[in-house]
């Protein structure tokens, strides 16, 4: 084969369909027999199954809601940063070291734990409850929020 016997695609011509004889009796005009493709406008949705029930309508409709603005945040207790030496720095990549969380891109959440924090630190994390906060501030440490 040569370069000179190469057809481009772009040249050929599409069927033209419902053109032939439409006079005669049985005559198809190249659509073929009875039915949804033989007519004008004949397509079928995604989900059609051929009239049996769809499979999202034989789904379940399951209760509730999700809100997809929701932020799930990862926790720490008060009482497990009794183990930072005094006048530490408390944050992310620390909290990290220490094994107290899991992930560093997800938010962290300070909460009261059921001992009272007797170090004082500087913490910097995204957010911390109000009982918490009272723990931070009667041990003299100071907490800043991370955006």
């Amino acid at each position: 084969m040569s370069l000179l016997e190469l057809r481009s695609k772009a040249n050929k011509k599409r069927k033209r369909i419902g053109r032939g004889n439409s006079a005669g009796q049985g005559s198809t005009s190249g659509r073929g027999n009875k039915g949804t493709h033989q007519r004008t406008g004949g397509k079928i949705s995604p989900g059609f199954e051929g009239g049996q029930t769809p499979f999202l309508r034989r789904m379940p409709k399951l209760k509730g809601f999700k809100n997809p603005g929701k932020i799930a945040y990862q926790v720490v207790k008060t009482d497990s940063l009794n183990s930072f030496k005094q006048d530490e720095t408390v944050n992310i990549d620390s909290l990290y070291e220490k094994k107290l969380i899991s992930k560093k891109t997800v938010p962290v959440k300070l909460l009261c734990g059921k001992e009272k924090l007797t170090v004082k630190l500087n913490i910097e994390l995204h957010k911390v409850s109000n009982s918490a906060l009272e723990q931070v501030k009667e041990s003299g440490s100071e907490f800043k929020a991370l955006q």
